[in-house]
């Protein structure tokens, strides 16, 4: 029976392409986004696991310490542990480059040590014959994917700034094991005499004896290092390193599921009319024997086509978004982390397989209720004309919607799960699951102000709508979705946008900055390079600032370390305060930011130990503040503390105020034409600020194509709910017609009833929307990235947006119906006697 029941059933596919295609797009554009974004990140993730293993080789731990690195007298002591057999010393930086932005990661090796222990980063020619050709201090080995992007030879050079001077190394040969990596290897003791890092190393390899017992070894060491210093098993200090972008990818992988959220919400409208169109088919076999079961099971595999089609389409669409987003990003999706590298594209079948499950089961749960509905409707009424209205309003669970918005809007109280903001993201859900449940009511009672005046057009499009306010919320479903996410969005960014804003200006006060490289790169001002620039003519006031790293905890990523002059200077106005208050006790006073106080539980007037110089310092807690710049948390001191404690007295930023009568493009081309003055990059505050607001719009892109992507569905999809609508009211037309209505007048009506329908939908959905971007902003921003932001609601252009999109639809609904008013007339009215 079911391959004879196969054309009435899979037949209205074809017959409702339109609807049919929007499903599609939806459930495809859902499932590609989850597929790419999955597999970029694997491939980045893959990548810089196969970089750590290549430095790590056979080492059993691995000793790491902040940028700043530890005394190199540490190496020594852990070699002549009993339960160590083998060692290896290095040293980590990330080399600014002369003429460009990226840096490149350099490793400086002990070549004796490393060849048993590491040999994968061993050079070619030193295997090759020149086995001591690494020991040049001038000699540089590149892998070959360093050497393609740096478009040196062997034999070439390549230029590095080290401080503000310039230092040029020769390419000695190629490390062929590093594979992928852009990486350069160098003898240990010339990295560290280059690049002025003598005495200090960043990491130990260690391998143990055979049969030693690790636990007791791990023991030893530990007993062994400094402050700040950590001992991790290679795969725990890989793990620890992909945490960093995993907030990051996890939100990317949730904006694909609600992508399949609203595709769900467009497989139910359009599964709902579909049945409203098809009631006397379905009535018919029903009486012909198909059961209810049967019934509600061929719908929703109807849906289950559709969702797979859509799902196949979407992971092969998502493949190639993935292979595009590498080639063009290597591996880099904005988050920062895997900036380097050219990451090969890893598909792993067992995801790919469950986005594509998830695709089908979002398509077949939003023809759930329809086809449960459609199977409880007895054929014989089903079969009378004018049963429409009926159908739909019987789609009114009132009390379910309201206890799923209740739940959405208690789920974002609870706190994160792991440090994922998993309970913010079901409020989202919940939130729009529960409003789409309330549709109905809320439709009734909205409808029901209608004031009933004005025109015939508009006294019919009112009455229609109040007669089966059922039609509204079956058209107005994809326009409530697509709005709230929309506006939620909008205020999101809003809000980001405009306190970012704010936060710059208060931390660019002054006239000009100049800046010698990022924190934990090799560009610096040393204490020479300060007394010059401190003395430079047209300046008035001069305060440098030293950036480093520190380890607070051995499973978290380290927080960046800011000393600035803060001695008898009021911080409130110095920093962005997010709470402040007086220092208990006589430790170090420090402020931290709101990263720090959520990932390691710190809070005004706590005693706190931070490592520095590799031993502990007491410190107390003065103020939290906001930082937009360093998602794992940043920790301000002031210079002339740090540097009596570490003896450091290097710096990396400095900040100028003018002398009057100054200018400051004067001052900066001073500050490029001291020695060395080339490789500083000096901005005004101006300029920061535009670069970095342009950096985030660029970074937002993707969100407002998202979001045009989805109102567009929207509209579409009330374009096809007004079209299928249209054809199940074509005796009405008819009628109309009858009574003497021309077909512009009917087009007339159905766009108003568009317009109403979709300011149904909008008011629904920006509500809803304004709802969601306060959970976005104060709960899953806030757990995911720990930034606080002020909100800000852009009146004035998701009014504009209203309006735009409500004359959209009102369009568009009257094109969907021009089948149903080109019907003869007649014919209409007769297929009702």
């Amino acid at each position: 029976m079911s391959r004879q029941l196969w054309p009435y059933l899979v037949e209205p596919l074809r017959a409702r392409r339109g609807a049919t295609l929007l499903s599609v797009v939806a459930i495809a554009l859902g499932v590609a986004l989850g597929v790419a974004v999955e597999a970029v990140n694997r491939a980045a993730v893959e990548e810089f696991a196969r970089g750590m293993r290549t430095l790590s080789g056979l080492a059993d731990l691995e000793i790491r310490g902040s940028r700043a690195g530890f005394d190199e007298m540490l190496y020594p002591r852990l070699a002549q542990l009993p339960q160590v057999e083998a060692a290896s010393p290095g040293v980590e930086l990330d080399a600014k480059l002369v003429g460009r932005d990226e840096p490149l990661h350099l490793v400086g090796i002990d070549l004796f040590r490393a060849a048993s222990l590491q040999p994968a980063v061993v050079p070619e020619a030193a295997e090759a014959g020149e086995r001591f050709g690494l020991l040049d201090p001038d000699a540089l080995y590149l892998s070959p994917a360093a050497a393609r992007w740096l478009g040196v030879e062997v034999g070439g050079e390549v230029a590095f700034q080290s401080g503000l001077r310039e230092l040029k190394l020769r390419v000695a040969g190629l490390v062929p094991g590093a594979g992928s990596q852009r990486l350069a290897v160098m003898d240990i003791a010339a990295a560290q005499w280059r690049f002025d890092r003598l005495g200090v190393l960043n990491r130990i390899d260690l391998r143990l004896r055979p049969g030693t017992d690790a636990a007791e070894a791990r023991r030893a060491v530990h007993a062994l290092l400094p402050a700040g210093v950590v001992a991790l098993e290679p795969d725990e200090a890989r793990q620890r390193q992909a945490n960093l972008s995993r907030a990051y990818r996890v939100n990317l992988n949730m904006l694909a599921l609600i992508a399949l959220f609203t595709g769900a919400f467009l497989v139910f409208s359009a599964q709902s009319l579909s049945v409203l169109r098809r009631r006397g088919e379905l009535a018919f076999l029903r009486a012909a024997g198909l059961t209810r079961r049967g019934l509600v099971g061929w719908l929703v595999a109807e849906a289950a086509a559709t969702g797979a089609v859509g799902a196949a389409a979407g992971a092969v669409l998502g493949i190639a978004l993935a292979k595009l987003a590498l080639g063009a990003l290597g591996g880099d999706l904005g988050a920062g982390t895997f900036a380097s590298g050219a990451p090969r594209l890893s598909v792993d079948p067992i995801a790919t397989a469950g986005f594509v499950a998830l695709g089908i089961a979002a398509a077949a749960a939003g023809a759930l209720a329809p086809a449960l509905e459609a199977a409880a409707t007895p054929p014989a009424r089903a079969l009378k004309a004018g049963d429409e209205a009926r159908l739909l309003a019987r789609l009114d669970p009132f009390l379910p919607g309201l206890a799923v918005l209740v739940l959405g809007a208690g789920a974002a109280w609870l706190p994160p799960v792991g440090g994922l903001p998993v309970f913010g993201y079901l409020s989202v859900a919940a939130m729009l699951i529960g409003a789409i449940l309330l549709m109905p009511r809320l439709a009734r009672a909205l409808l029901g102000l209608l004031p009933g005046r004005g025109g015939a057009g508009w006294q019919l499009a009112q009455a229609q709508l109040k007669s089966a306010p059922g039609q509204a919320v079956v058209a107005s479903a994809g326009i409530l979705a697509s709005v709230a996410l929309a506006v939620a969005m909008a205020v999101m960014v809003a809000s980001f946008r405009d306190s970012l804003d704010v936060w710059l200006g208060q931390v660019l006060p002054a006239d000009l900055y100049a800046r010698a490289s990022r924190a934990g790169e090799t560009g610096f001002l040393s204490a020479e390079d300060q007394a010059v620039i401190a003395a430079l003519p047209g300046t008035s006031r001069v305060e440098f600032q030293r950036q480093q790293n520190l380890l607070l905890e051995r499973d978290r990523p380290p927080v960046a370390l800011i000393a600035r002059p803060l001695e008898g200077k009021a911080v409130e106005r110095l920093l962005p305060m997010a709470a402040g208050g007086a220092a208990a006790g006589g430790g170090l006073p420090v402020w931290i930011s709101e990263a720090v106080r959520d990932l390691h539980g710190w809070e005004v007037g706590r005693a706190v130990t931070l490592p520095l110089a590799g031993r502990p310092v007491e410190a107390t807690v003065a103020g939290v503040w906001r930082d937009y710049a360093r998602q794992h948390g940043a920790i301000v001191m002031d210079l002339g503390r740090y540097r009596e404690i570490t003896g450091d007295a290097l710096a990396n930023d400095v900040a100028i105020w003018l002398a009057p009568g100054h200018a400051a493009q004067a001052v900066a081309q001073a500050l490029r034409d001291l020695p060395g003055g080339r490789g500083l990059e000096v901005a005004e505050p101006g300029e920061i600020r535009a670069v970095s607001l342009r950096l985030f719009d660029r970074t937002f892109l993707v969100t407002y194509a998202l979001e045009a992507v989805a109102v567009l569905i929207g509209i579409a999809g009330v374009a096809a709910s007004f079209g299928a609508l249209a054809l199940a009211r074509r005796r009405e037309f008819g009628m109309l017609r009858h009574l003497g209505m021309t077909r512009g007048q009917i087009a007339g009506m159905l766009a108003r009833e568009g317009a109403l329908v979709a300011a149904l939908g909008v008011a629904a959905g920006t509500s809803l929307g304004l709802a969601i971007g306060v959970v976005l902003i104060r709960v899953v921003n806030r757990q995911s990235f720990h930034w606080s932001m002020d909100i800000s609601v852009p009146l004035g252009g998701l009014a504009l947006f209203a309006v735009v999109l409500v004359a959209l639809a009102s369009a568009a609904s009257v094109l969907a119906a021009r089948r149903a008013m080109g019907m003869d007339a007649l014919r209409a009215v007769r297929e009702d006697w």
